[in-house]
């Protein structure tokens, strides 16, 4: 268990789906990886140097006053462009007086409704690595948007020669860098999550400010337990599905972001989980049936708020999370357990570090590489094919 004054970290994963000798080569190649992490997190420009201390962003501070003055904001962007962003708008909405809209799909209904507002006092933020998104580029242009020096449009793309950055010249729009070496499911804690944060009026120094409490000797360790019990789940391939039993409806969009972390990260190779988001105690009346008495193939990662409060709402979330775990236990149905203490900026920091950490690591010990998405390129690709 790890605990700390913001989130509660418990692996309940019995020792017979774990293999010993597997274990050793695991503990052996987390050690090596872990000790190059650490030697290089400052000086080497991959995707662990988001978490470094000395990671700088693209963009001064000085330079997003004029777009503080926008009270809607319209992020435009795919996968770990938008998730990001999105999980943090979710749990920290109390704190945000601003009004934020994410387009992250191909919606004509949502587009038709956004295209009758009043653009001038929108601003509108336009997200993707390559630059090249489909997806991102017709939203993008089917709101007929852009215009020449245009005072409401943000552009963060890779400075190449791609459509975005291209657009961003031609209009001479405000473009900002996006890193090169920070792949899209990864850069929350860069410019692509951390300054559409500045402009929802959180602190996004608070933000960064536990990222890298999880490599420290102390928490080094249950970091280390967790990899070996989570490589030794995928290497046996008898667990197929992960099922995010969510009692914290604020987590929902950051367990989106989780969801393509870990199926892009580690579906590879005939492996990985299947990330599944589950409301509770909602799915109590419409999959718990399945949960505990179909398939035995999967694991559950229980999330929920550590509540002080006693009022009688709290106290039948908290009664049928407690049933539920003490059937998980009784069945020996290997789970997790998450609880948040509180909502706040240095928390969903420190959630979206320790799940980049433990994911890539994971991948990294079986012999997976947890950057790219082979997969996913040859849709993309194919995609083109027919379009042309």
């Amino acid at each position: 268990m790890k605990k700390n004054k913001n989130i509660i970290y418990k692996n309940f994963i019995q020792h017979n789906y774990l293999n010993s000798k597997y274990n050793k080569k695991i503990d052996k190649n987390f050690n090596k990886i872990f000790k190059n992490l650490i030697d290089n997190l400052d000086s080497t420009k991959n995707t662990y140097h988001s978490l470094s201390r000395k990671f700088e962003f693209n963009f001064k501070f000085k330079d997003l006053k004029k777009f503080q003055k926008f009270k809607t904001v319209v992020i435009i962007g795919m996968g770990g462009s938008i998730l990001g962003a999105e999980a943090i708008y979710s749990f920290l909405k109390k704190k945000i007086k601003k009004n934020f809209i994410f387009i992250n799909n191909i919606d004509e209904n949502k587009l038709i409704k956004i295209k009758k507002n009043n653009f001038y006092n929108t601003l509108f933020i336009i997200i993707s690595k390559s630059g090249k998104t489909l997806e991102t580029l017709s939203n993008f242009e089917t709101l007929k948007i852009i215009k020449k020096k245009a005072k409401n449009i943000i552009i963060i793309s890779e400075k190449s020669n791609n459509p975005l950055y291209l657009i961003s010249k031609k209009f001479q729009l405000h473009h900002i860098v996006h890193k090169n070496y920070i792949g899209g499911r990864y850069s929350v804690l860069s410019e692509v999550g951390l300054l559409p944060a500045h402009l929802m009026g959180v602190n996004i120094f608070k933000i960064r400010k536990n990222i890298l409490s999880h490599l420290n000797s102390k928490n080094k360790e249950f970091l280390k337990e967790s990899v070996k019990k989570l490589a030794n789940l995928l290497n046996n391939n008898k667990f197929k599905n992960l099922i995010f039993f969510n009692y914290a409806p604020q987590l929902n969009e950051f367990l989106y972001w989780c969801q393509q972390l870990i199926a892009e990260s580690l579906g590879k190779k005939g492996k990985g989980f299947l990330p599944v988001i589950s409301p509770a105690p909602k799915d109590h009346h419409s999959l718990l049936q399945l949960y505990l008495d179909g398939p035995r193939d999967k694991i559950f990662y229980i999330f929920s708020l550590d509540s002080k409060y006693n009022d009688s709402l709290s106290k039948i979330k908290l009664a049928q999370k407690n049933a539920f775990l003490s059937i998980l236990k009784k069945n020996k149905i290997p789970y997790r357990e998450f609880k948040i203490r509180n909502f706040s900026e240095e928390v969903i920091g420190e959630l979206f570090a320790y799940f980049m950490l433990e994911t890539s690591i994971v991948g990294k010990t079986i012999n997976i590489n947890p950057f790219n998405q082979p997969a996913v390129e040859q849709v993309k690709n194919n995609t083109k094919k027919i379009l042309a």
